[in-house]
Parts: structure tokens; C-alpha cells; sequence
């Protein structure tokens, strides 16, 4: 062991030797001292917070109620409450924002328009209506050029409005008729398409040209006279032409035989398209009204569905 060392420990043996540590009795008397005090002061505590509280009491109700008001002397006047509203300030009028209109107009009403769909500069094969089997003449239908409405006194409805055109010609067969049967009448249908606004033109001037030509001389010898009149008709396209031609029966050698020949023209406008049948017959025959109507409506049906 070093000499530092030791000379630390007889120091720290020195130290311990002088205190001297108080006996047990001793202790045990000053710590039940110190417990007794301490009750003594809760207990004191504690009184004086009851004789406190109790104080307080005595003293709110000791003070009872306040004293009841002096009536007036005899002969004051009574105050009476005012029935008159509080006035208010007015507040300023504040103007209404202006609309741009005067009083009772109405407001405009915008008006959308959808776009229009392009016209077609082509006519394909299937916009042209198909026969039912039981009208189908077996003879098919030849795409050619020709006259597409009866001559009206040498008008010409619409042709210089006219983008292209086709038209055909198709024997038919009515419903019920023999399988070997000639034909029982010839349409000649056709479809034109107008530039914008066209069409609805060349139905106008189709009326006019029927009203302005009620009779013509027909081709042939003996001359005879056809007569043309407009007839109603309603329910078709977006509007619709029908009229008739009427040329006297005739032998075999030209000479009127008694009745007459009619034959029924519709036009039908859809859009700027506008298709034209027109019934011709066959060796003599008239045209049939519900006959010619069904296949009106077959052709309107298959403009549309190619227009769609």
C-alpha cells in the first residue's frame, strides 16, 4: 500500500472516532415528540376553519331582506309607459345593380343550334328502298338517266340547286298477283341532293309548277291532254309533293277508249335530299293507292337510315 494511501485512511479512522452516535432511547423520545406536535397543530387547523364557516352563516342570515320601498307622497302623477315606437334612422336606400333592361321585359332566351349534319355529295346503292319478295317483279332495277318527274309545261323544279343525282328504273309486282304475271306497274325512283336550303326550295317550286300547269297536250296520235292536280298528303320526310296525271284510256289505235289513266308522283324532302317516286304503270295500268303509299314509305325509311 502506498504512503498517500495509508495517510488517507488514518485520517478518515480519526474523523469517525470523535462523533458519537445518540443512543436508541433517545431517538425514539424526540421522533414521538415531533408526532405529538404535529396532531396538535391538525387538530387546531381544523377547529378554526368550523368556528369560521360557522361565523359566516350567522352573519348572512342575520342580514335578512332589504327594506320594502317609500310609496310616493299623495298626488305625484304616476309615470305612464310611452306607446309611441322608438324612432329609426332610415337607412339609405340602396339601388338595385342594373341589368341592362327596362322594367316588364322579358330576358332574352339563348337559343342553342346544334351543329347540322354534313350534307352527302354521294348517293350509294343502298339508299334506294328493296321490294318486299312478294312485289319483287324478278326482273331487277336498271340505274340510268332520264326524266325523274312528269313534263309540267317545261318547268324544271329545282335543277339549278342541284349537287348530284341518281335514279332508276323498277318494274314491281302487286301483292297477290301471279308469279308469271307481267309487271303491274314501273316506278321510277330517284334521289337528289341539293345544296343547304335546296331542297326545301324544289319542293316549293314543284307545287308551283302543277298549280301552273293543270293540262298539257300528251305526246302521240290523236293528241289527247293530260291533266296534273295536286293532291294532300301529310306524314312523310320533313314535308312532301303528291300530285297526279291524268291521261284518257285508248285503243289500239290511239283513240280515247273511255276512263283514264292516273298515275301518282310524290316527292319527299329529307334534309337537302329529296327522293321521288313516281309510278308509271305498265301497258295501260293505273297506279294503287296502297300500294304506292307502302313503297313511299319503304324509300322514305331507307333515306333515312343512309342519312343516319
Amino acid at each position: 500500500m502506498s504512503r498517500e494511501l495509508h495517510r488517507y485512511y488514518r485520517s478518515l479512522a480519526a474523523d469517525t472516532d470523535e462523533r458519537v452516535l445518540p443512543a436508541p432511547d433517545r431517538l425514539r423520545r424526540s421522533a414521538d415528540r415531533w408526532a405529538r406536535r404535529r396532531a396538535a397543530i391538525t387538530v387546531l387547523a381544523a377547529a378554526g376553519l368550523v368556528a369560521g364557516t360557522v361565523a359566516g352563516s350567522q352573519l348572512v342570515l342575520a342580514a335578512g331582506p332589504g327594506p320594502d320601498p317609500v310609496p310616493p307622497p299623495a298626488g305625484t302623477p304616476t309615470p305612464q309607459p310611452s306607446s309611441a315606437a322608438p324612432s329609426v334612422a332610415p337607412s339609405p336606400t340602396t339601388p338595385s345593380p342594373s341589368v341592362g333592361r327596362t322594367p316588364g321585359s322579358r330576358s332574352p332566351v339563348v337559343t342553342t343550334t346544334s351543329p347540322a349534319a354534313a350534307t352527302p355529295v354521294t348517293i350509294p346503292d343502298r339508299a334506294f328502298f328493296v321490294l318486299p319478295a312478294a312485289n319483287d317483279a324478278g326482273t331487277g332495277n336498271y340505274f340510268g338517266p332520264g326524266p325523274v318527274l312528269p313534263a309540267l309545261c317545261g318547268a324544271t323544279p329545282g335543277d339549278e340547286r342541284v349537287v348530284t343525282q341518281r335514279a332508276r328504273s323498277l318494274p314491281y309486282r302487286r301483292t297477290g298477283a301471279a308469279a308469271d304475271e307481267v309487271p303491274s306497274g314501273t316506278y321510277r325512283h330517284s334521289i337528289t341532293i341539293y345544296r343547304a336550303g335546296g331542297a326545301g326550295a324544289a319542293l316549293a317550286e314543284l307545287r308551283a309548277a302543277v298549280r301552273a300547269c293543270p293540262e298539257q297536250p300528251a305526246r302521240g296520235t290523236p293528241p289527247v291532254t293530260v291533266r296534273q292536280r295536286l293532291l294532300p298528303d301529310s306524314g312523310y320526310g320533313d314535308e312532301s309533293v303528291l300530285f297526279e296525271t291524268r291521261t284518257p284510256y285508248r285503243d289500239a289505235n290511239g283513240d280515247p277508249s273511255g276512263g283514264d289513266e292516273v298515275h301518282l308522283v310524290r316527292a319527299v324532302r329529307s334534309g337537302d335530299v329529296v327522293t321521288v317516286l313516281w309510278e308509271q304503270g305498265w301497258e295501260s295500268t293505273s297506279t294503287q293507292r296502297a300500294q304506292f303509299d307502302a313503297d313511299s314509305r319503304r324509300a322514305v325509311e331507307a333515306i333515312r337510315r343512309w342519312l343516319d
